[in-house]
């Protein structure tokens, strides 16, 4: 943010407050408490990001999606995950068309549902692994390759998927590739009593929020640009790369909680993660550089989906928060003076 004045960017990260106080106050018509769960939706959003949130049927996953999708002017397709889902069901497929003219037959790709800026992935680990990975491509590249063919995707691309705890029945694991592919990984709880009296009375009375559009794609890819120019400080950044270090088993950062219970630590696209959102933090927050507290704030839901548990860990009912938590607590600010 150098080039631009000490007064035009205050300006803009006051607009992006508002645009994201806006777009939280109209899901909030709908949806009742997950505060948190709401924020970090909306973060993965303005990151470019994707998001997966992860809870037992019924907490109202795939109704925040909905409401989110309706408070956008954005495209908008729901994918239900099943068995028997096949990759050519969510990408498209090429089909044979005869020209009424000339009789003359050709390939054209029919698009999947995967076409639309936003994507409601729900319930993605009720499908195969196979048709889990054919979202790879397209949450990567914002693109999709059939029959040879490169077809781009419409900016701003973004993925939301829920999933069902993986101890229920009928559920495949994600693949490691396709976990961090996903900005954030957000854990929905239940409601407590207050918030079930507020879900009643939405839900069972004749009385129906109503969703209007707050904001427009131009407007999300503006904010998603500004957020990449949020100054992070190099020795915040070295915390950041120090936190993301201590998840490696046998590294040199490695607390001893991971060299117990980790097999494989996060990717670099866990450090791209901390690294954004805590950027979106720190504007929420009327600042537009990263301090401690925002990467803080940042790295369990970044990268709780980004380590993998070895058996030890597993037999003993470890989960990646309580690592991620030791982690927290044992990883210094500032890294200490060379010997």
């Amino acid at each position: 943010m150098a080039a631009a004045s000490d007064a035009q960017v205050e300006q803009q990260v006051h607009k992006f407050r508002d645009e994201f106080a806006a777009l939280r106050a109209e899901i909030g018509k709908m949806i009742v408490g997950h505060g948190d769960i709401v924020d970090g939706v909306l973060v993965c959003l303005f990151a470019g990001g994707h998001a997966l949130l992860e809870g037992v049927p019924g907490l109202g996953k795939t109704l925040l999606i909905r409401t989110l999708a309706q408070a956008l002017s954005l495209d908008f397709n729901r994918i239900q995950f099943t068995p028997d889902l096949m990759p050519a069901d969510i990408i498209g497929t090429n089909i044979i068309n005869e020209d009424p003219h000339t009789g003359r037959r050709a390939f054209e790709f029919q698009p999947g549902p995967l076409f639309a800026q936003m994507v409601l992935a729900d319930e993605i680990n009720r499908a195969t692994p196979k048709t889990q990975s054919a979202l790879l491509e397209a949450m990567q590249e914002h693109s999709v390759t059939s029959g040879g063919v490169h077809h781009q995707l419409k900016e701003p691309f973004f993925v939301m998927a829920t999933q069902n705890p993986i101890e229920q029945e009928g559920t495949y694991p994600l693949p490691e590739a396709q976990l961090d592919r996903f900005f954030f990984k957000l854990v929905v709880g239940y409601s407590d009593r207050k918030e079930l009296h507020a879900i009643l009375e939405r839900t069972t009375t004749t009385e129906k929020p109503r969703i209007r559009p707050v904001l427009t794609g131009e407007q999300i890819l503006a904010a998603q640009a500004l957020v990449r120019r949020v100054v992070i400080a190099p020795h915040v950044q070295d915390y950041v790369i120090r936190l993301i270090l201590a998840t490696h088993p046998a590294g040199a950062f490695a607390t001893e909680m991971v060299n117990k219970y980790i097999r494989w630590g996060s990717s670099p696209r866990g450090a791209q993660a901390v690294t954004l959102a805590s950027k979106i933090y720190a504007m929420l927050d009327g600042r537009y550089n990263v301090g401690f507290d925002d990467a803080k704030k940042a790295a369990l839901p970044g990268l709780r989906h980004r380590l993998l548990l070895n058996f030890e860990g597993e037999a003993e009912g470890m989960t990646t928060d309580q690592v991620l938590y030791d982690i927290l607590e044992r990883v210094p600010l500032q890294a200490e003076p060379a010997a």
